[in-house]
């Protein structure tokens, strides 16, 4: 286990001079509670937003069935009631301050609520007996698979979000904005249903809020009369068309122009219509209000989903995870955005969003498009795809250089180590099978790099491997979000809803304890104000930086960083070894012109200690001065296979 420096390093440099390095003894001079300084510093520090993924669905749901495509009768789920002080007590103790409820809208199922007026779907428009929660039926409700009683849902809903306020964390949900379910319809809101005027009879109308093409849809589910759909296997009596599109058909959520969509189409889902005619690109003529000709009308489906979210906020939502934002016009964001504002001023607004994605809407770089029109932070995939492909791909940590900054907004991005799109960490089959362990190097560079809010996504935090397949999911090393499922390891800390982690093996508990720690950690000055000062650009040419045998340049495996707020002079250097059986041996890290300056040590020649924050109870930490820092750099010995070190940098007097 990483607990920091590891006793078993053979020997370093201290002021120049090479000595013994005994952990044992050092720390009897040097090591301090963490809780003193560390977190009194962070009191101080402008909060950063630390969320929870947290999928009711399979949360806190402990049956332990897990039959493969199994009924909610069968494999059970969670509830709104089960998410009680207890666990949200130990949420916050955990360190977020912010809890996704992700799936909470009501979405397309095969489960039953007739009772309730609410029947099951269309067996051919399902992927999954549960259902997908990005297949929205009724953006004004929510899930009755989450209430104790169906038939008061929403009366649960706002009871859930009061007993998370009173917990002293806010509340996020999904805002679905590109797609809705080809089922949709509101039994809250019927008056603002989706496409009940639309004018079905073109392609495109400004008004309308969807696309139209002449002829029945016809669905991928069914081929010479036997069922094809996993999902249909198992249900029975799909046909391969819907009732509801047997005149025309609806273009699919991801943009496919035809009624005879394919299996890889989101043809559960139909595109919403913003006031402009995609196929013809983002310069086409856009019927909305712009910059250029602002007094346009505003288009139907943006009033609608204004009122989507005007709607949540009066239940109290704090803010909304926006899912593929890059498709929706920016103009869209700025005017809702800026409503949402007015209702709330500090409603959280974070992007799905993708630059690499040619549909994007916009030339330039799509990510910081979005912060401009209103969002507080985007996703930030391709750091994180360089450093799954250092473990499962030719990526070296080097690479993290050309995208940091460079891709997303460096300050105003959402990281993530895991999520419900990406596969687990603990997975075998990916990360190069090393195991939950590979999350601590990951997890702690991301959130370290920049400002902006950081994400821990559930079972994470446990080692939640996902293994096998659930259903319509597969064995894609993911856990799925159309099945009904719980996760093994988590239940063992949701331990029958004492929420105790008494059930967890003693690797688990030092895991969940280390994310504790992170979670406290970044709200450091440093990391919540400071500046981003990479380092391995000036150590690729240093061939004691985790440089390994047969190597022409270091930087493979060993990523470093200072991270530095001019007010208050506080700075944090980060090491990480992402190797996973290497021990990067007698490493020594030099410093640029701008970090020596950002740390005093330019000049003169003066003391400075470094503190190791990520450790175990206490922190270790030790000295040396300016001069060396300045001519050797620093020297860091022996650096174990997957470790990662905040070192705090003080300068004692």
């Amino acid at each position: 286990m990483n607990r920091g420096l590891s006793p078993a390093w053979p020997g370093g440099y201290q002021g120049g001079v090479r000595f013994p390095w005994n952990l044992a003894v050092w720390a009897s001079l040097f090591m301090t509670n963490l809780s003193v300084d560390a977190a009194g510093a962070a009191d101080a520090a402008p909060e950063r937003p630390r969320i929870y993924q947290l999928f009711l669905r399979q949360f806190s749901n402990v049956n332990e069935t897990r039959k493969p495509n199994g009924t909610l009768a069968e494999n059970g789920v969670g509830k709104f009631a089960d998410l009680d002080d207890r666990a949200l007590r130990s949420l916050r103790e955990l360190g977020v301050t912010h809890i996704w409820l992700m799936g909470t809208l009501r979405h397309a199922t095969a489960t039953d609520y007739s009772a309730v007026g609410l029947p099951p779907d269309d067996p051919d428009l399902l992927k999954g007996l549960a259902g997908s929660p990005y297949a929205v039926r009724d953006y004004f409700d929510v899930c009755p698979d989450y209430a104790t009683d169906p038939a008061r849902r929403l009366d649960e809903f706002r009871a859930l979000v009061d007993r998370i306020h009173r917990n002293r964390l806010r509340v996020l949900l999904d805002f679905v904005p590109n797609h809705v379910a080809r089922s949709h319809r509101s039994v809250v809101k019927p008056e603002l249903d989706f496409g009940l005027h639309d004018h079905r009879g073109v392609f495109f109308a400004p008004s309308n809020n969807f696309y139209y093409l002449p002829g029945a849809l016809r669905l991928p589910t069914v081929r010479d009369g036997e069922a094809i759909s996993p999902t249909c296997k198992v249900i029975g009596g799909c046909d391969g068309a819907f009732a509801g599109e047997s005149e025309w058909s609806r273009v699919t959520g991801n943009n496919g122009v035809t009624n005879a969509p394919n299996a890889g189409d989101w043809y559960e889902t139909v595109k919403l219509n913003y006031g402009f005619d995609f196929t013809r690109g983002r310069h086409g003529p856009k019927e909305f209000p712009t910059a250029e000709d602002p007094a346009k009308p505003v288009p139907d489906t943006w009033r609608k989903m204004n009122a989507v979210l005007a709607h949540w906020q009066s239940l109290g939502v704090d803010g909304f995870r926006c899912d593929m934002a890059h498709w929706v016009p920016l103009e869209f964001w700025r005017w809702a955005i800026g409503r949402a504002r007015a209702r709330q001023a500090n409603a959280l607004f974070l992007a799905e969003a993708y630059d690499n994605d040619p549909n994007k809407l916009t030339d330039g770089n799509v990510l910081k498009a979005l912060v401009e029109a209103g969002f507080g932070a985007v996703y930030d995939d391709q750091s994180y795809d360089i450093l799954k492909d250092i473990h499962d791909g030719p990526k070296w940590a080097n690479d993290l250089d050309g995208v940091l900054g460079a891709v997303a907004p460096l300050h105003q991005s959402l990281r993530y180590a895991e999520n419900h799109d990406e596969v687990r960490l603990a997975n075998p089959q990916h990360w190069g099978g090393l195991g939950a362990r590979v999350g601590r190097p990951v997890a702690g560079l991301l959130f370290a790099v920049g400002r902006g809010p950081v994400l821990l996504y559930n079972g994470q935090e446990v080692g939640e491997p996902a293994l096998g397949a659930e259903g319509f999911g597969g064995d894609d090393g993911r856990t799925s979000i159309f099945d009904y499922w719980s996760m093994p390891e988590l239940a063992k800390w949701v331990n029958g809803h004492r929420y105790d982690g008494a059930a967890l093996s003693a690797q688990q508990r030092e895991l969940r304890a280390w994310y504790a720690r992170l979670l406290q950690t970044v709200r450091h000055p440093a990391l919540t104000q400071g500046e981003f000062l990479p380092l391995n650009g000036i150590n690729r040419d240093n061939p004691r930086f985790g440089r390994l045998p047969g190597e022409t340049a270091s930087g493979h495996w060993l990523y470093a960083f200072l991270r530095h707020a001019p007010a208050g002079n506080q700075a944090v250097l980060v090491v990480a070894n992402l190797h996973g059986s290497e021990t990067l041996r007698d490493v020594n890290v030099r410093f640029s012109g701008e970090a020596l300056t950002a740390l005093d040590a330019a000049h003169a020649d003066a003391p400075v200690e470094f503190r190791d924050l990520l450790a175990r109870k206490r922190a270790f930490r030790f000295r040396t001065s300016s001069r060396p820092l300045r001519e050797a750099g620093l020297a860091l010995g022996n650096l174990p296979p997957l470790g990662i070190w905040y070192f705090e940098v003080r300068r004692p007097h």
